[in-house]
C-alpha cells in the first residue's frame, strides 16, 4: 500500500483538488509524513506554507471529522492551547476531498507550525510538566465546552481498545507473540478490564480527550509548545491523555520522571486525585496493548514495520511486571 505508486497516485488526486482551496494545481506540494493518513507540504499564493492531510478510508465518518475541526476551533477561539488553524475552501466549507478508485479520502488542511519535536535526550520532563499543564486545559475547555449538535468521535473505552469492538484491531496478532506471550497479556488484560471498570466513566475522569499527544504531535519553538493532529481525539479517561503521551517509550526507565513532572503540570492548572494517580499505571499498559494491536493491524505501515516483533515482546515484559504488581 505504501510503495511508490500509491503515494505517487495520492499527490496526483490531491493535485487536482488543490483548487478548491484556490491554489493552482501545479502549486509546491510535497509528501511530509505518512502513517493513519498521509499529510503533505503545500503553499499558498503568497508562499506562505499549508499542510493538506487525506485521510485514510473507512475510519472516520465526515461528521466525525467536522466535529474534531470544531473542537481544534473551540480550543483557538478560547486560547486553551496553541495548535493550528483548519483552513476554509474557497466554499467556506473545511472538509474537501477526492475519489481514489472505489475509495473516498477526505482531505483538510491547516495552517503551517513551526517548531521542532521534542526528543528524549532532551530536557523531557521541563516539556512534559507544560504539556500536563496543557492538557489540563484541554480537559478543563471541554468540561465547560458546548459542542455542536452534530457532534460525533470515537469513544475510547475498554472494548473500543481490547475488548468485544477493537477500533485498532485484535493485539493477539501481535508481530511474533507465541501463546505464552498471549497468555500473559490476556491475564493483564483482564486485569485492566476489572480497574477500568472500578475506576468508572463518570464526568469527572471521562470525557473528550486528544488520546494521542506523543512527541510527534507536538512541536517546541522557543518557549512554546504547540499540539497538532487532532485526528485520534474522542471519548476516554482523562488520565489516559499520559499514556498516550508517552507511546511507543513506555518501557523506558525515565517514564516515572516525565509521569511525575506531567502530574505536577497538571496540577498547577487542576488537582488530581489519588485514585487518579493509581490508575496511571493501568492506562500505560492499556494503550501499550492497543498499539500492539495497531502495529500488527497496520503491518503495512513504515512505523509498524519499524516497531516489528520488539515492540510485541516488549509489551508482554510490561504485562507481566503490572501483574505482579497489581494483581
Amino acid at each position: 500500500m505504501y510503495d511508490d505508486a500509491f503515494l505517487e497516485r495520492l499527490e496526483t488526486r490531491l493535485r487536482e483538488t488543490l483548487p478548491q482551496w484556490g491554489l493552482s494545481p501545479e502549486a509546491p506540494l510535497r509528501l511530509l509524513t505518512i502513517s493513519e493518513n498521509a499529510t503533505f507540504l503545500g503553499e499558498d499564493r503568497n508562499g506562505a506554507p499549508i499542510v493538506f492531510r487525506v485521510h485514510r478510508p473507512g475510519y472516520h465518518s465526515r461528521d466525525e471529522i467536522r466535529s474534531e475541526l470544531a473542537w481544534i476551533q473551540g480550543l483557538r477561539a478560547d486560547g486553551v492551547a496553541a495548535t493550528p488553524e483548519p483552513l476554509a475552501m474557497t466554499d467556506g466549507d473545511l472538509l474537501g476531498g477526492f475519489e481514489d478508485g472505489d475509495d473516498w479520502r477526505d482531505v483538510v488542511a491547516f495552517e503551517f507550525m513551526s517548531g521542532r519535536e521534542p526528543t528524549p535526550g532532551e530536557n523531557l520532563p521541563a516539556w512534559f510538566r507544560t504539556l500536563g499543564a496543557i492538557t489540563a486545559r484541554l480537559h478543563g475547555h471541554v468540561r465547560a465546552w458546548a459542542p455542536p449538535a452534530a457532534f460525533r468521535r470515537k469513544n475510547w473505552d475498554f472494548d473500543a481498545m481490547l475488548g468485544d469492538r477493537p477500533l485498532w484491531g485484535d493485539w493477539r496478532a501481535g508481530m511474533g507473540l507465541d501463546e505464552a506471550g498471549r497468555a500473559v497479556i490476556q491475564r493483564a488484560s483482564n486485569l485492566l478490564r476489572e480497574r477500568t471498570a472500578a475506576y468508572g466513566s463518570e464526568g469527572r475522569r471521562y470525557g473528550l480527550i486528544h488520546a494521542d499527544l506523543r512527541l510527534a504531535n507536538l512541536l517546541v519553538d522557543g518557549d512554546r509548545l504547540g499540539v497538532i493532529d487532532f485526528d485520534d481525539c474522542g471519548f476516554s479517561w482523562f488520565m489516559y491523555d499520559f499514556a498516550a503521551a508517552v507511546s511507543f517509550m513506555e518501557h523506558e526507565p525515565f517514564i516515572p520522571e516525565l509521569q511525575e513532572a506531567w502530574l505536577s503540570g497538571y496540577a498547577t492548572v487542576s488537582p488530581v486525585s489519588a485514585d487518579d494517580v493509581a490508575m496511571m499505571p493501568t492506562f500505560l499498559l492499556l494503550r501499550r496493548i492497543l498499539l500492539t494491536a495497531w502495529v500488527a493491524s497496520r503491518s503495512e505501515a513504515p512505523m509498524a514495520q519499524a516497531m516489528g516483533v520488539s515492540y510485541s515482546v516488549g509489551t508482554v515484559e510490561l504485562a507481566d511486571r503490572y501483574l505482579m504488581a497489581h494483581g
